[in-house]
């Protein structure tokens, strides 16, 4: 191999690997909002951890979505860190606002998450495939607390996802890495 081809090969081989900062990890034991449709929303917590173990086909280990539904699109989601700061400025937010309100499992600073919707990437030696972005409802609004948080998150609601091999999310990295394994394979989007 020449010295251009290895250099082409070196950069190809970084070329997929994006920085991230791993800012926060959620589980919730229970819905809040999912079959409350016209009642008042539920009062399970949305509890900040560590680390979260990620079951290859099932979700995240003590959340609400773990064992949902065979081949279930949200086993795990992502929320960027930057957009809820925008968000945050762009609404003038109350300051207590905190991006638990999203109900997310994990934020992300760095990545531009829907690029991600039908592709393999992996994060901290765990793989997944981006499924579709998590389409905000109108329960953004109460969480909140501003009538314009649905509309101003449409396009910006995060990302789903399906675990596709077992390991632990950890929080509070200084940087991690995200690697896209680049499947073009389409995953069809819709509502679980």
């Amino acid at each position: 191999m020449n010295l251009l081809s290895r250099y082409v090969s070196i950069v190809s081989e970084r070329a997929n690997h994006y920085p991230v900062r791993v800012r926060h990890l959620f589980i919730s034991p229970g819905h809040n909002y999912r079959g409350h449709h016209g009642q008042p929303a539920g009062n399970h917590p949305i509890l900040e951890v560590d680390h979260i173990e990620c079951v290859a086909q099932r979700g995240i280990r003590g959340d609400r979505y773990f064992d949902h539904q065979p081949d279930f699109r949200g086993q795990i989601t992502f929320f960027d860190w930057e957009i809820f700061e925008r968000m945050r400025r762009e609404l003038q937010l109350p300051h207590d606002a905190i991006v638990a309100g999203t109900r997310r499992n994990v934020i992300l600073e760095g990545v531009a998450l829907n690029d991600w919707i039908g592709a393999e990437f992996e994060l901290q030696g765990v793989r997944f495939v981006g499924t579709e972005e998590c389409r905000p409802c109108y329960w953004m609004n109460d969480a909140f607390r501003d009538p314009r948080a649905e509309a101003w998150l449409r396009g910006h609601g995060g990302l789903r996802a399906r675990i596709l091999s077992s390991g632990v999310l950890r929080r509070d990295r200084e940087r991690d890495f995200v690697e896209s394994l680049l499947s073009v394979k389409a995953h069809p989007g819709g509502n679980d």
